[in-house]
């Protein structure tokens, strides 16, 4: 049965029910037949398969081989320390996805309604979510939609689709059956629909489907697909494979040369285990982990909510942002931004005829809190009057001016009308589209007048209402009132636009110089678009303005030539968001897409970022989306940009900084042998470097404040490797510096019969710890940052160096760490190896400024 066709009557039989709603006894039936009126989430994981998943990461997988291997034929202290890590980083993830969970119940929650239902024939308020088919219930201005209902009577109701449809301009509904075959929803003028937003009006409908019947529910599948990879989550697994290929490969020539050199098969295992521990940047998974969280923390504090994680780092590799006009980029409030008054008699002394329409032809009203509430463009109307006349007034102007009478707007005369006592006279108010009040004007030279001045308006994306009327003797009976909107008065009328929002325009200049390119996409007309985005930056001559029929028409060998010159869309149909950001991507561009409604779930999901809003959003858009901004603003888009380049330069700082050490151990270990000395470090020792020294500063280093230059580089390529820009080089060559060092203090330690393991043990802590305040930044010295400008950082370095102190002189861990206390002369001479490291890393930003 096709809904919209079928007459009332015919209806009610169908769903065995009548106009005063179903009784109780049928509802409870009902409810156990249909189920709840609820879309069907994604099934939840549970919280042990959401923890167990924090384990499937590759490197984590190495880290625990290494540590079976390690309790084998070695230490369990070593096999336990590792393990704890391993845990410590699961909890870590587990703990972030959870609360992102919880945040997106609360978030729910927020949007549950009520609504007025008819049962036994009387009308009571329920849970949305009890609703069934065959209940009919009331719909008034403000309500959400709770089901797909099929409108009965209807008293100037308007309702927003956008949600559902895109259409940015609430839609008049009308009761009468329709006989036109194959409808969209939009078209279905008789129905409202599950999710969308009473305007203006009241109306009782009977409720026809629930839950996963509406047309919302045929969309919502569309959240069980599978999230892409993110660019970090692609280098990260790059950089384990390319680690596990190293350790085992070394391990392997290690183990082969020690039994070469006809060493026991034993020492040698141990030695090629602590080579695989060494390799293994153990707190590295946890770092990423907790910078990360740091970062999702930062936003949350900045209306971002992240969903998933690593989503966080994927904000930085964004050339592409793709965003809604109305509430994102503007303030979601239409304004009156200009008023041209026709100079005549008043007919009244303190307001103008003009003025007289705009305060009293409307239908805005106040809630029970005294809040104004009605269509968006009346409330422009009433917030304009109220700039030049107080409250009282108005107040007065509305007693003085009693309404007697209306004739409702409709989508066929475009305009509206009312009827208002005047002492013994009526007075009649028209307002509509410029086009609908000039033909009903008594002067036609003030209707072309008004036509051509609209046009100039409508051209610079105004929207444009014309007002008329005059005064009548006697008031017609009620079948008559449309026979009044003739020979009218031309009053005048007002602009009005939805302004940007006040941080628009330098967020989006910041995104031209940080090599993002912003793209508007709207459902308004192309005029009002290009005129915002004209306004705001995003459009710049030579830029293309396409709408969604021109898109409709060309094929994609056709787009794919010109999305990259397009820098509006308008009369998009959400559907066709998919295919720009499928264009966009693969034109090889990493793009963020803003969206609320439900039919902008696909091009959310599909999208490297999608962006839900989170106080106009539904609930499918902020399931598809990776990021939801919980104050729906353009500007909070390019926050969160700026914090995932800063997230992931951070993140780079600190990979540099602990595989630096961990490729100076393997060097160390790896060339002693070679080199005739004893093995330089015990298990014991490397695990101590790779998880204190390294990871209380580099866990410091996460919250390293942002480069100067940040915003001014283009996005990173998404597919760039985690030791391009000299990572990697950097890497090599002062890890190799490192053990030169080291290896020299072992050799010099040795001749001068010294606490040679000791100061090689002291010698790659110091470094590392000067190494750190060297790699803050890749192109400022520390002095012009201040040693100051980290305090966290400052701090845990000088705890690690204590602790290392600890290590060197307490008896109780002398005897864990197999150490001896160090002379004045051995100490110093270690603190001289370390900061030759430091010194050279200095350095190689002033060649690198060099050759820039």
């Amino acid at each position: 049965m096709i809904f919209y066709q079928q007459p009332i009557a015919e209806l009610f039989k169908e769903f065995k029910s009548q106009k005063e709603g179903l009784t109780d006894s049928e509802a409870e039936k009902r409810i156990q037949e249909f189920g709840p009126n609820a879309l069907q989430e994604k099934k939840k994981k549970p919280v042990w398969v959401l923890f167990l998943a924090q384990f499937e990461d590759f490197m984590i997988l190495i880290l625990a081989a290494a540590a079976v291997i390690s309790g084998i034929v070695g230490d369990l202290t070593d096999t336990i320390i590792i393990l704890v890590i391993i845990v410590l980083n699961a909890i870590l993830g587990f703990v972030q996805e959870y609360r992102a969970e919880k945040a997106m119940e609360s978030l729910k929650k927020l949007t549950e309604t009520q609504t007025k239902v008819f049962r036994d024939g009387q009308p009571v308020t329920v849970q949305s979510k009890a609703l069934v088919p065959g209940d009919v219930i009331v719909l008034e201005a403000g309500n959400m939609v709770p089901a797909d209902i099929r409108l009965i009577e209807t008293f100037s109701l308007k309702i927003d689709e956008s949600s559902l449809t895109g259409e940015s301009v609430a839609i008049d509904k009308i009761s009468e059956h329709i006989a036109k075959e194959s409808l969209p929803p939009g078209d279905q003028l008789n129905m409202a629909f599950k999710g969308t937003l009473v305007t203006n009006g009241r109306a009782i409908g009977l409720v026809l489907a629930t839950g996963m019947k509406t047309e919302i529910g045929k969309i919502a599948d569309l959240l069980q697909e599978d999230t892409p990879v993110t660019p970090l989550q692609q280098r990260m697994q790059r950089f384990g494979k390319v680690i596990s290929y190293l350790i085992l490969g070394i391990c392997a020539l290690l183990f082969v040369a020690g039994l070469a050199r006809g060493e026991e098969m034993f020492q040698v295992l141990l030695l090629s285990v602590s080579l695989a521990v060494a390799a293994i940047p153990e707190a590295l998974p946890a770092l990423i982990t907790i910078a990360l969280s740091l970062g999702a923390g930062r936003l949350a504090k900045k209306n971002a909510l992240i969903r998933k994680l690593p989503a966080v780092e994927s904000l930085g590799s964004v050339t592409y942002i793709c965003t809604d006009k109305t509430g994102t980029l503007t303030q979601n409030k239409m304004t009156v931004v200009q008023v041209d008054a026709e100079q005549q008699a008043g007919i009244d002394s303190e307001f103008s005829n003009l003025q007289l329409g705009m305060g009293l032809c409307h239908d805005v009203h106040l809630n029970p809190k005294g809040k104004p509430e009605g269509e968006a463009t009346e409330l422009a109307l009433v917030d304009r009057i109220l700039k030049d006349f107080s409250t009282g007034q108005v107040e007065q102007l509305v007693k003085k001016f009693p309404r007697v009478g209306e004739v409702p707007f409709d989508s066929n005369r475009k305009r509206m009308s009312t009827i208002h006592q005047f002492g013994d006279q009526y007075l009649v108010l028209c307002k509509g589209a410029s086009e609908s009040i000039s033909v009903i004007l008594k002067d036609k030279k003030f209707a072309d007048e008004a036509n051509l001045s609209s046009e100039k308006w409508a051209a610079k994306g105004e929207r444009v209402l014309a007002f008329a009327g005059k005064l009548i003797p006697t008031l017609p009976l009620e079948s008559e009132w449309k026979n009044l909107e003739n020979d009218l008065e031309y009053f005048g009328k007002v602009g009005m636009i939805d302004p940007p929002r006040e941080t628009v325009k330098v967020s989006i200049q910041e995104c031209r110089t940080a090599g993002i390119k912003p793209v508007m996409i709207t459902g308004d007309h192309p005029a009002t678009a290009k005129a915002i985005a004209d306004e705001v930056g995003i459009w710049k001559p030579g830029d293309l303005v396409l709408t969604g029929a021109e898109l409709a028409k060309l094929n994609d060998e056709e787009f794919a030539n010109q999305v990259e010159k397009v820098s509006v869309y308008a009369r998009v149909a959400p559907e066709q968001k998919l295919r720009i950001v499928q264009a966009l991507q693969q034109k090889g561009h990493y793009a963020a897409m803003t969206g609320d409604g439900v039919n902008d779930a696909p091009s959310l999901k599909a999208a490297n970022i999608g962006v839900a809003m989170g106080i106009a959003g539904t609930d499918v858009s902020k399931e598809a989306a990776h990021l939801i901004l919980l104050d729906d603003n353009f500007s909070t888009i390019v926050v969160a940009v700026k914090e995932g380049r800063r997230i992931y330069d951070n993140i780079r700082k600190f990979i540099k900084y602990i595989m630096t050490c961990n490729g100076a151990e393997i060097w160390v270990i790896g060339l002693a042998p070679f080199l005739g000395f004893p093995n330089p470090l015990l298990p014991i020792h490397i695990l101590w470097i790779n998880l204190v020294t390294d990871g209380l500063p580099a866990l410091a280093l996460a919250g390293e404040k942002p480069e100067k230059d940040l915003m001014n580089r283009p996005p990173r390529p998404p597919k760039q490797s985690l030791f391009a820009e000299g990572v990697g080089y950097h890497i090599v060559w002062v890890g190799m510096l490192m053990a030169g060092v080291t290896l020299f203090t072992q050799y010099w330690a040795i001749r001068q019969d010294w606490h040679w393991q000791t100061m090689v043990f002291s010698v790659l802590s110091f470094s590392q710890l000067a190494h750190v305040m060297a790699v803050r930044s890749d192109r400022t010295f520390l002095f012009r940052q201040g040693l100051f400008s980290n305090k966290p950082l400052l701090a845990s370095v000088g705890l690690t160096m204590g602790l290392q102190f600890g290590v060197i002189y307490l008896p109780w861990l002398n005897d864990i760490f197999r150490t001896q206390p160090l002379d004045l002369i051995e100490l110093v001479f270690c603190g001289g190896m370390a900061l030759i490291v430091f010194h050279a890393v200095e350095m190689e930003k002033l060649v690198r400024g060099y050759l820039k």
